[in-house]
């Protein structure tokens, strides 16, 4: 099984998922993962500043991809 299908399968079972305690606990294990990895720091104003001007400049410059020409280069 291909980790998309696998992804797909796990946000199934979470939407239907009705014991909450069960849910803090995924939730809890993925929130002290991405503490720990150090991938969850929030962007500074300056950051989050320059990622805007960034994306309005390369919209305005016609350097965007289309949701569906980027699907299809995951399938």
């Amino acid at each position: 099984m291909d980790i998309q299908t696998r992804k797909l399968n796990l946000i199934t079972y979470l939407a239907q998922l009705q014991d909450e305690s069960f849910f803090d606990k995924i939730e809890e294990y993925i929130l002290s993962k991405l503490e720990k990895d150090g991938n969850n720091k929030p962007f500074s104003i300056e950051e989050l500043n320059s990622r805007i001007d960034q994306s309005l400049e390369d919209s305005t410059n016609d350097r965007i991809t289309n949701s569906n020409d980027l699907l299809s280069e995951f399938k």
